[in-house]
């Protein structure tokens, strides 16, 4: 994720108890609690491939070579899966007032359900490594492991589960485009936040089925790294506080409390901020924050160092299972 934080002070109110432990190596209890409903087994060795098989491809830039080899196969794995897939062209206008070409990729499990959820991260992986260590790398994109990649592994993974267990209601899974090409750090302009998000803003404007709609939505950016920490992000707690406490019930039932912890973080300007803001539907974000960092995400945000050696099997494993016991909880 690209983003920006907008509060500099960060808002760190515990509503509970829960989540006050250290994380430790295991704190992802094996899903196989008895439950009265039937929840598929989250693969995380699966998921984990989806998301090298994406940064095999290089960074996908909008333009790229890479970005189109890695459109083709998304869209090839949404269809393997069973999913009816869409793939909306756009075009947007990047920071620098650039017109470039994007695809927002949409796949719709049991497309004739009347209840719907939608599930989201983002695609493409930034142009600049703006927060690099090293000067030098600045202009040079990132790997986008965790930043895009992982999100994405995480929900082919979830649509390879749907086409032998199927949901009891419809899921339609986004994935989006030119999230990442918000105006670098070094740039000399005012760090214009509508920069982001293009294709999330694209699409609530502009969305691929007339009249379309969902109970709700959640997005998924930087699920990957070890021990993630995902907290209450300011405007999902604004624009959708039931469906948080809805997911972050269903992970701790899971024992992932030491993951999703009950404190609220600084909002973040991700695509479900427009998807909230013009699409109307309520959308959370999970995306890892860290509230003792300076840009307030892990370490190798919008680095070089994003790359395969930040993913970690459990923690996919802790996002997933919580997305499917949400996705098989719902009626």
């Amino acid at each position: 994720m690209k983003t920006k934080i907008l509060i500099l002070t960060v808002i760190v109110a515990m509503l509970s108890a829960c989540g006050n432990g250290k994380k430790k190596d295991g704190d992802a209890k094996d899903s196989t609690v008895a439950e009265t409903i039937k929840v598929p087994e989250f693969n995380a060795d699966s998921a984990y491939a989806f998301v090298d098989k994406q940064v095999s491809f290089g960074p996908r830039v909008p333009g790229s070579k890479a970005h189109l080899a890695c459109r083709d196969w998304l869209v090839s794995e949404l269809k393997r899966h069973g999913a009816e897939t869409t793939v909306q062209n756009i075009t947007v206008r990047t920071y620098n007032n650039t017109v470039i070409s994007g695809y927002n990729i949409i796949g719709s499990i049991n497309p004739g359900a009347s209840v719907r959820i939608m599930l989201s991260s983002h695609w493409d992986s930034r142009p600049f490594a703006d927060y690099d260590p090293d000067p030098a790398n600045h202009s040079k994109p990132i790997p986008g492991a965790n930043d895009g990649a992982s999100g994405v592994g995480v929900l082919l993974e979830i649509a390879r589960l749907l086409k032998t267990n199927n949901p009891p209601i419809g899921v339609d899974i986004f994935f989006w485009d030119v999230e990442d090409f918000g105006e670098p750090k070094d740039a000399q302009g005012q760090e214009k936040e509508d920069t982001w998000g293009l294709g999330s803003q694209y699409w609530s404007k502009n969305p691929h089925k007339p009249g379309y709609n969902a109970r709700y939505g959640i997005l998924l950016d930087m699920v990957g790294a070890p021990f993630a920490s995902f907290y209450r992000e300011g405007f999902s707690q604004r624009y959708a506080p039931g469906v948080v406490t809805k997911v972050w019930n269903h992970a701790h039932d899971l024992g992932y409390s030491n993951f999703f912890l009950n404190a609220e973080s600084n909002p973040i300007m991700d695509d479900h901020y427009y998807v909230n803001k013009y699409a109307n539907i309520p959308t959370i974000d999970i995306i890892h924050q860290v509230n003792n960092s300076k840009t307030g995400f892990y370490p190798y945000w919008h680095t070089l160092k994003d790359d395969m050696s930040q993913i970690d099997r459990n923690t996919l494993k802790v996002v997933g299972q919580t997305l499917l016991r949400t996705v098989f909880y719902e009626k």
